[in-house]
């Protein structure tokens, strides 16, 4: 049995250590990757960001999260053993209005493994602004080989950690042409909204 001397030293101790305690775990859980769920019409998938491969690209992309610009949007480009593309256009095919392009981060280097989430663009390299796509196979010839128009590939920003299923569910979707374009799901997959996953409270 401790002395009471020393059992008020151990409770000292105790007591000046929580405070260093609680200040690890706020550490923590301000260091751990944002990520966001995308609810849509056929389930909800969670993505896990990576602000510290992908510091621009992120933050817009949370710009938009936070702006609740991606409800109402739908994944409009679907092709099994490629890719789902998504986050631009509504279900009458009409692009929403979206903030000035980024610039295309690729270089980072992050393979468009299956999986991984990645900024759409056009033939301009940094013409990304809201679209993104899951790569539902690894898709070598989307990465980054050098910085030029031809090389420098498709900006991969995060990683599908949950619900990987659902994705696999929308890559099958019967596709056909609509509104000039190929590849639109002839029965619309709705983007409901994408929102961020808060932080669990310390236990």
């Amino acid at each position: 049995m401790l002395e009471p001397t020393a059992m008020k030293q151990t409770l000292t101790c105790a007591l000046l250590l929580l405070p260093l305690l609680a200040a690890f775990t706020a550490s923590a859980q301000d260091t751990a990757n944002p990520s966001v769920v995308v609810k849509t019409s056929m389930g909800s998938f969670t993505i896990e960001l990576y602000p510290d491969k992908a510091p621009v690209t992120v933050k817009n992309f949370l710009q938009y999260v936070d702006d609740g610009f991606y409800a109402g949007t739908i994944f409009h480009r679907v092709i099994d053993g490629f890719m789902i593309q998504g986050g631009g256009l509504d279900a009458t095919m009409t692009k929403k209005a979206t903030r000035a392009p980024i610039v295309n981060e690729a270089g980072n280097k992050l393979k468009n493994l299956a999986g991984t989430v990645a900024m759409a663009r056009t033939g301009d390299p940094n013409s990304a602004t809201a679209q993104f796509f899951v790569n539902v196979v690894d898709n070598a010839a989307l990465d980054y080989r050098d910085s030029s128009r031809e090389g420098i590939g498709y900006c991969v920003f995060g990683k599908v950690t949950q619900g990987m299923d659902v994705v696999e569910k929308i890559k099958g979707v019967p596709t056909g042409v609509k509104g000039g374009m190929r590849d639109v799901p002839l029965t619309p997959v709705v983007i409901e909204s994408v929102t961020r996953v808060k932080a669990q409270p310390a236990a």
